[in-house]
């Protein structure tokens, strides 16, 4: 018995401390071993997929993936047991840090050599375990430079440099239509907006599983699950198109100093967004796209809104179907009261436009013409004019794929419930058909022009044309129509025609073009301040022009909106002179001309040839076949240039050498800048250009003798 109760003693303090340091790891151990345990092995680790890319329609990357990373040290790595190791290492540290930390500076210039190596003995003195060498990411050849790095090229297990690495969006194209295309948050690596959001389950894959194990101090990953990575979107956006518009909205923006910008590219047929402009002036005065307000901004759209007031009464047949000559409005002297309150147009001060017709009454943008003609017809009936508004769709919600939309707002003189509509007015009738008392974005109003132009058929706008996946494509996006006919043909034949002539003839004459015809309405509306109303301190105005091009053919219908603030506004003018711009700009680069077709039996072809290098000149002209007669022999692979002049003929050009000499000053008349200024530098003149073509003036005379260092003018035309 006492053996046996010297032995239970024994057993039991043994077992008591075994307790006693399994609590002991369990509490104040545990971070620590947990830490270990994750070294040495990590179940289930997820691995992310790359993200897919965001293209336009001809295949341009517009946002496209691309690795960056965090860089940190471990000062405990290694085998805490092998102290031979250990001394090595801290020789190898004080031996590296200087001249690892002036290349760090040298890597990243805002940070001292001093404040990266206070930085580094910080973390070994604290012994950190993942101490950040740059908080911020850094991109793969950055990272490159940094891991070659003296003590950071040992092995990672041995100096414990290791890194994080993360997807980072990259845009090729900077901040082209960037609120459309979209963007992801950093640190998160998920969507914002955009694109990128509406698309993100698609753009984002799936991600795969591994394990993790530590086998003789290496790590080795067992995948489980491969990750599967995203596919890329094909979007309808063309680059140039884009590139075109957003240059117009804001060289006008700057020019009448406006507050927002915004404008839609949209095809006919297919309702394809060819380009959208979202550009807003920001605390700093520049203008950045900050929001998607071409989907998103509802107010109240002006006088674009008077084509869809002036469609339903003509497809409810209440007025003549050619205006043009049988419904006659009068308009007076500009002011008209209208139970109880003056409406005016805009020339009132001039006298008014007097007696008009239906169509000279949207050509002229008569407030009194539109407002007459709706009051008149619909008074007694209003919601009759308001169900008129939702079929031809310009209050249609569109579902667009964008985060953010907002659908159109159209009053209705009875609330959900049928009962009579306790805000809706005598006055909101009249006033609400030339555009006020409505709130529409301007994607929804560009879809109700298209539909015009598609002769009465509204498709869907389209933003994304198709998903691929390694070259393949997995899922198109189809034409969807939203409205088979959005009223009867012959009335959109007559709004067509009186859309062509508000550009001809009306307001809309600055949208024109010279080149090709060119349909539409302007708009200029005045922009409530919420309860302050419409003059409380500054006026400001939403200015709009609204149409499509070419007339005959309707190829593209585009709208522009510009937000600023006091007189001058004018929607015709100013958004009008947008429009101007982006129609032509666009029809420009759809011409596709051929040297064949500009030759005919009675044609002269023979181009005007610059003096300067004769050599060029008669290799450009031998292989666009036309005959040449050169006064000197050589050959253009050599690479060694004939200086001379030219003259051309009928049929032919001749080709003269001219004789130069090192220190006198060659004639450089006639050449181009950079013939011209490779001949007087290499002569040792410093040579400034002013203007552009060729040289008609040379402030250094020819035939003077050189000194080296003077400066020679050209003035070039």
């Amino acid at each position: 018995m006492p053996r046996f109760f010297a032995i239970s003693v024994v057993l039991t303090i043994i077992g008591t401390i075994i307790i006693g340091k399994a609590l002991y790891i369990m509490t104040t151990q545990k971070d620590y071993w947990t830490q270990v345990a994750d070294r040495l092995k990590r179940d289930s680790v997820s691995v992310k997929p790359k993200r897919g890319n965001i293209l336009s329609c001809d295949g341009q990357l517009l946002a496209s993936s691309l690795p960056e990373y965090k860089v940190f040290l471990d000062y405990k790595s290694g085998d805490p047991t092998d102290t031979v190791w250990k001394r090595k290492k801290d020789s190898i540290w004080n031996e590296k840090i200087d001249s690892t930390c002036m290349m760090l500076h040298n890597i990243f210039p805002s940070k001292t050599a001093e404040e990266f190596k206070a930085h580094l003995n910080l973390g070994k003195a604290k012994g950190a375990r993942h101490w950040a060498i740059w908080r911020r990411r850094i991109d793969y050849n950055t990272f490159c430079k940094v891991r070659n790095l003296p003590f950071f090229n040992l092995p990672k297990n041995k100096c414990g440099f290791h890194w994080e690495e993360f997807n980072s969006r990259r845009h090729p194209y900077g901040s082209l239509a960037k609120r459309t295309v979209g963007d992801l948050f950093g640190e998160k690596d998920s969507a914002r907006y955009g694109l990128e959001l509406a698309y993100d389950s698609i753009l984002r894959g799936n991600n795969g599983i591994t394990h993790r194990r530590k086998i003789l101090n290496k790590y080795m990953d067992i995948p489980v699950t491969p990750p599967i990575d995203g596919a890329d979107i094909v979007t309808t956006i063309d680059v140039n198109m884009q590139d075109l518009a957003e240059r117009a909205v804001l060289n006008e923006l700057k020019e009448i100093n406006g507050e927002m910008g915004v404008a839609i590219l949209m095809e006919v047929k297919t309702g394809d967004i060819k380009a959208i402009v979202n550009m807003a002036r920001a605390d700093d005065g520049e203008y950045y796209e900050m929001m998607n307000n071409a989907v998103s901004y509802r107010c109240e759209p002006g006088s674009v809104f008077k084509v869809a007031s002036f469609l339903v009464a003509l497809d409810d047949g209440v007025v003549p179907t050619s205006p043009d000559t049988s419904f006659v409005i009068h308009t007076g002297c500009g002011i008209m009261q209208m139970h109880g309150r003056d409406m005016k147009d805009h020339n009132w001060r001039r006298g008014g436009y007097g007696d008009i017709n239906m169509a000279r009454a949207l050509e002229v943008s008569s407030n009194i013409g539109v407002s007459y003609v709706i009051d008149k017809f619909y008074a007694a009936k209003p919601e009759k004019y308001v169900e008129g508004l939702r079929r031809v769709g310009i209050a249609e919600d569109l579902k667009i794929p964008i985060v953010g939309y907002a659908k159109p707002i159209v009053r209705s003189p009875k609330g959900a419930d049928g009962k009579p509509n306790p805000t809706w007015y005598k006055t909101t009738l009249p006033w609400m058909s030339i555009g006020y008392e409505t709130q529409i974005p301007p994607i929804n109003t560009v879809t109700f022009y298209n539909a015009i132009a598609n002769n009465g058929v509204m498709v869907r706008p389209r933003f994304v044309k198709k998903i691929i996946k390694n070259g393949e494509t997995i899922r198109e996006f189809p034409v969807e129509i939203v409205k088979e006919r959005i009223a009867k043909p012959s009335t959109i034949k007559t709004m067509q025609t009186i859309l062509r002539h508000v550009v001809s003839q009306g307001l809309g004459k600055k949208a024109g073009s010279q080149s090709f015809q060119v349909s539409g309405k302007t708009g200029t509306a005045q922009v409530s301040q919420g309860k302050e109303g419409y003059k409380s301190g500054i006026t400001k105005y939403w200015l709009s022009f609204a149409g499509y091009f070419p007339s005959d053919a309707p190829r593209y219908s585009c709208i522009v909106c510009l937000k600023k603030s006091n007189l001058p506004a004018s929607g015709g003018s100013m958004s009008g002179k947008v429009f101007h711009h982006i129609s032509e700009g666009v029809m420009a680069q759809l011409l596709k001309l051929r040297v064949e077709d500009a030759r005919d039996s009675l044609s002269v072809f023979i181009p005007d040839v610059k003096n300067g290098n004769m050599m060029a000149a008669d290799y450009v002209l031998t292989h666009l076949g036309i005959k040449s007669d050169p006064k000197w022999s050589g050959s253009y692979s050599e690479s060694n240039p004939i200086w001379g002049t030219a003259a051309s003929s009928t049929n032919e050009v001749d080709l003269f050498k001219m004789t130069t000499y090192k220190n006198i000053t060659p004639d450089v008349t006639g050449m181009g800048a950079r013939d011209a200024v490779f001949m007087l530098e290499s002569r040792g003149l410093k040579v400034r250009i002013s203007g552009r073509g060729k040289v008609i003036r040379q402030s250094y005379p020819a035939g003077k003798q050189i000194k080296r260092g003077d400066l020679c003018t050209l003035e070039l035309q």
